[in-house]
């Protein structure tokens, strides 16, 4: 069976920018990554990782290029892991994010799986929408707990002032 999946890159702009790729149901992660760097004008040679996810898009586990893991606990890999493994049709959600020092992130999304078509190549490109801006969108990151009017520099203590200070200097 071949899967066909929707990319969207996550901006905040009114532009919709995506990518329509099939791909075999028994191919990888790591083919799926090619696919989705290659149609997005990537080199593919940064880090990247695919996060399964649920319908609200909330980010869940991690499958990783590379095992970077410390510890006995081993992690999934792109290359080990086949997509009918991670997505099917009670799973049809992934989060994929690459080069994390830019974040380019983007919804991946299983619209269809259907037959293979005699004389494709797959993984195939679909359909393209919309050109690629030259820096990933930035996120606004936002958390009910952060106060924006903190300032740690806001606590009426003069640093040069040592006898008003409150420790011991023969602490140790």
């Amino acid at each position: 069976m071949i899967y066909r999946f929707r990319v969207i890159l996550d901006n905040d702009t009114e532009d919709d920018i995506f990518r329509d790729i099939e791909i075999r149901e028994t191919d990888s992660l790591e083919d799926l990554h090619n696919s989705i760097t290659q149609s997005f004008g990537f080199d593919g040679l940064e880090m990247a990782s695919f996060y399964i996810s649920n319908d609200t898009w909330e980010q869940g586990e991690e499958i990783s290029m590379f095992d970077v893991s410390e510890g006995p606990d081993k992690v999934r890999t792109m290359n080990e892991t086949v997509l009918n493994d991670v997505v099917h049709e009670a799973q049809t959600k992934l989060i994929y994010v690459y080069d994390f020092l830019s974040m380019w992130t983007f919804f991946v999304e299983l619209a269809e799986i259907v037959d293979e078509a005699e004389g494709t190549d797959y993984p195939n490109l679909m359909f393209v929408h919309g050109q690629i801006p030259d820096k990933a969108p930035e996120k606004a990151f936002e958390s009910e707990s952060f106060d924006d009017n903190f300032n740690e520099f806001d606590d009426d203590l003069d640093i040069d002032d040592y006898d008003n200070l409150d420790f011991d200097e023969n602490w140790n």
